[in-house]
């Protein structure tokens, strides 16, 4: 008679080991929201803001959009261990900096975390701002209070109301998506989009009243 390994839930079964192994087997793969959100074309911004020593921190975002118009409420999210985030939250301010379309160096600049950042871009802190004005990488800035933060895994979303905010409106924005950049000027240049046609009006119930004009 061949041998065979005894039932896992008889005595001297290895119940353990097969338990085991149907719980990794169970386990949830974790996924990679990365190529997702690449997907997912966005405009690029920089958050900047003054630590308690009065030293300029700063780093790239893509995670940021409008929350509510009234009050005028947006959410950034940012890396938890990031040194900005500490500043700001220390501070209860920054500034977003939306980038225009001639600022790929200073995207890749703020994301690459060099300690010499500022010292290698335009900025500026106006009277009343929230934090450093990147004046010549920016085509539209606002100054933010923060409001309400909230951790989440590796990141937290930062929800703060704008103060004030300013745009240029013949600066046109850097894009960013696929992991590539794109000039707004060079997606925008392409034919609109056609009409859709309206869908058909639908024809009156039986039986229903007609309304003359």
């Amino acid at each position: 008679m061949p041998n065979s390994a005894p039932h896992p839930d008889t005595p001297g079964g290895d119940g353990t080991e097969r338990a085991a192994a149907a719980a990794t087997c169970a386990a949830p793969q974790a996924t990679d929201l990365r190529p997702f959100m690449a997907a997912f074309p966005s405009g690029v911004t920089v958050v900047t803001a003054l630590d308690t020593g009065g030293l300029p921190r700063g780093m790239t975002c893509s995670s940021m959009t409008s929350v509510a118009l009234d009050p005028p409420t947006l959410v950034v999210c940012l890396r938890t261990a990031s040194p900005t985030l500490q500043a700001l939250l220390e501070q209860g301010q920054f500034a977003v900096n939306l980038l225009h379309e001639q600022a790929r160096a200073t995207s890749d600049l703020f994301a690459s975390g060099a300690p010499d950042r500022f010292d290698r871009v335009g900025w500026r802190l106006p009277l009343g701002a929230s934090g450093p004005h990147l004046t010549s990488s920016a085509h539209a800035i606002a100054d933010c209070t923060v409001v309400k933060t909230a951790a989440f895994g590796d990141h937290t979303a930062v929800f703060a109301q704008a103060r004030r905010v300013s745009v240029h409106p013949t600066i046109r924005p850097l894009l960013y998506g696929l992991r590539r950049y794109a000039e707004w000027s060079a997606a925008a240049s392409g034919p609109p989009p056609a009409a859709l046609p309206l869908p058909p009006r639908p024809a009156p119930a039986e039986g229903a009243a007609r309304v003359r004009s």
